[in-house]
């Protein structure tokens, strides 16, 4: 993406009900369904060759004692998840750890609003991924009325401030917005309705987000115009096709933070001692759990 300023200029794009489209070179038309679909085989790909590359962008943070925040902010059924937990599956938990706070309690209602995210920040040599974030503020607590008009207005006046602080002390601050359409929502969340494996990523929250489809909108919109600097800009995701969603935000990712290849070379197993000192205790004595499968 050339132009950060191009997905919101683009037809339909801050449009109720849609979601932009871009152009598939000639030479990939074949990667995808009749239905513009990325197929299985290509994702699963490409996928593959992506997590090796987040997993020497790991090695390097480690390395360098970088300090990495990626915010991943969106509609509800937008691919957030799926995105992270792609981004996390061959990660080191150690380096890379998912913030993902419940709602603030009586005590932490009455602190400055940022503290308690402040208490998620890096320290050298890690990545955190928010999964929602600070702009909670701009959007479910406007929307919902969890917070007041003078609330809202004044985290507008600081957030700029805020993440230019955390630029300035050397945190590498990374932004995305998944855009979802009203349809493909729609359908995600019968999915999820009817799927008692996915049942439990419906909130009432969720519901009453579905109902307030326009309100999101316009609050998408506003937060845009208040926080989309030129330090700190939104990358928007569109996310109708959850696979190149995850591939479009992992390869953008992999693009913004340099990085070198600092993996360590394959170990060399030691021997193992084949001594016959050691006598083991009789099994019978030890407690299995039933072979079921």
């Amino acid at each position: 993406m050339s132009n950060k300023k191009k997905p919101l200029d683009a037809p339909g794009a801050g449009v109720v009900g849609e979601c932009p489209k871009f152009d598939v070179p000639e030479e990939r038309k074949g990667w995808y369904t009749k239905k513009g679909k990325l197929r299985g085989v290509i994702y699963d790909k490409h996928l593959r060759m992506l997590q090796e590359e987040l997993v020497k962008l790991q090695e390097w943070v480690k390395f360098e004692k970088l300090k990495v925040v990626i915010l991943f902010e969106g509609r509800d059924a937008a691919g957030k998840g799926g995105t992270i937990k792609r981004i996390m599956d061959c990660m080191n938990p150690r380096v890379v750890r998912i913030a993902a706070l419940p709602t603030p309690t009586e005590r932490e209602k009455t602190q400055w609003y940022f503290q308690r995210y402040v208490a998620q920040l890096p320290a050298g040599g890690e990545m955190v991924l928010f999964d929602r974030s600070w702009y909670n503020r701009a959007g479910v607590e406007r929307v919902m009325g969890f917070c007041t008009r003078e609330e809202y207005l004044e985290f507008a006046r600081e957030v700029p401030e805020f993440e230019r602080m955390l630029i300035r002390s050397d945190i590498i601050l990374l932004k995305y917005w998944f855009s979802v359409s009203d349809e493909e929502q729609e359908r995600r969340f019968q999915s999820r309705i009817h799927d008692p494996m996915k049942r439990w990523k419906l909130s009432p929250m969720d519901l009453e987000s579905r109902r307030l489809y326009r309100e999101y909108s316009r609050a998408k919109d506003d937060l845009l115009k208040f926080s989309d600097t030129k330090q700190s800009p939104w990358w928007i995701v569109p996310a109708d096709d959850k696979k190149r969603a995850r591939l479009n935000c992992i390869h953008h990712i992999l693009s913004k933070i340099p990085y070198e290849d600092v993996m360590p070379d394959p170990l060399t197993l030691p021997p193992r001692d084949t001594s016959k000192i050691y006598v083991r205790s009789p099994i019978e004595e030890q407690n299995f759990l039933p072979m079921v499968y």
